[in-house]
């Protein structure tokens, strides 16, 4: 990976403790193999995102995983979707003061995954930042297309605004699908004239829908949990016309000019590093501030995984001290 630019810092985080190393095995072994079978089987045989209507049964088994121990919930409805404030209970009520905010988009391939299953993981890096984050459960497939998708993102940024939240401390965050999310939403505050938010902090973010790049990319066959063939059956199915996707729907193919600084955290192993680097290049290009941080041999959102994984808990760490220098810049 070759990026020359000043404003982009790219930095080798970690070497991978066993467990790490553990799990990465683990995954090459079984969940490469399998989600590259389904993925061959969307493409080939099934065809059609109605198929995506089974996955919406994923978040209720995900109540088993509670969130850290002080942690304060508290919903909130909008017409086409939910959300979810959630911060610990140092942090002063969201709805009373409004020092700063997380804006933080699930993963989950907008097809798997909702509040439950990443309420643990939200609330961890909410806690660890010292401000409260408010999760969206936005629409998925198959019943939403992408542009639902951003509306629902700008509708949730458009709320906090209400609120009373200044944009500059207002931090968008999100993990595969949703960090891909957290990126457009920025060019989309830029596109609608509303304000900039202060930062964003993606983990793994799916960021270029087309497939393409990504399917070229030497780490295909080393990704230790979804190889490249997955991303391409979702986009296939989900956001292809004639096989085509529109290139206006991925963030890697705007102009970043006037977007905020942002922290990336992937995998050193993981496809989507070509959606990162594609990221990275924007941003230089634009003399943004960005920093990539590369961990070693860790499995696709490993941060999910911080109650057994220490890598994955400085990973959250540094996340948090990102967060907690955006919002105390200014």
């Amino acid at each position: 990976m070759t990026i020359a630019a000043s404003s982009v810092t790219v930095e080798l985080a970690n070497d991978a403790d066993w467990r790490t190393r553990l799990v990465y095995n683990a995954g090459r072994r079984s969940a490469h193999p399998l989600l590259g079978a389904l993925g061959r089987l969307g493409i080939n045989v099934v065809r059609t995102k109605q198929v995506f209507a089974i996955t919406s049964y994923t978040d209720a088994p995900a109540a088993v995983l509670v969130p850290p121990h002080g942690t304060r919930r508290r919903s909130v409805a909008f017409e086409q979707f939910g959300a979810e404030w959630l911060w610990d209970r140092s942090v002063p009520d969201p709805i009373a003061q409004q020092r700063g905010a997380i804006l933080y988009f699930h993963g989950g391939g907008f097809i798997v995954c909702r509040l439950r299953t990443h309420r643990r993981l939200v609330a961890r890096i909410a806690k660890g930042s010292g401000l409260p984050a408010l999760s969206v459960d936005f629409r998925q497939l198959p019943r939403a297309s992408y542009t639902d998708i951003i509306d629902d993102a700008v509708e949730s940024y458009r709320y906090l605004l209400g609120l009373g939240f200044p944009a500059h401390k207002i931090i968008l965050a999100g993990d595969s699908a949703g960090g891909g999310v957290a990126f457009r939403l920025a060019i989309a505050t830029r596109e609608r004239g509303l304000p900039t938010p202060g930062a964003i902090a993606a983990i793994a973010p799916w960021a270029d829908l087309d497939w393409t790049y990504r399917n070229a990319h030497p780490n295909g066959p080393f990704d230790p949990l979804i190889p490249p063939i997955g991303y391409e059956a979702v986009a296939r199915m989900g956001f292809a016309r004639n096989g085509i996707v529109d290139p206006a729907l991925s963030a890697v193919n705007h102009d970043f000019t006037g977007m905020p600084p942002a922290l990336i955290q992937t995998g050193s192993k993981e496809c989507v590093l070509a959606d990162a680097e594609q990221l990275a290049r924007r941003y230089a290009d634009a003399n943004i501030p960005l920093t990539l941080q590369l961990w070693d041999r860790a499995i696709h959102i490993h941060q999910a995984g911080a109650d057994l994984l220490p890598d994955a808990r400085r990973a959250i760490a540094d996340i948090a001290a990102f967060n907690r220098r955006v919002i105390d810049a200014r």
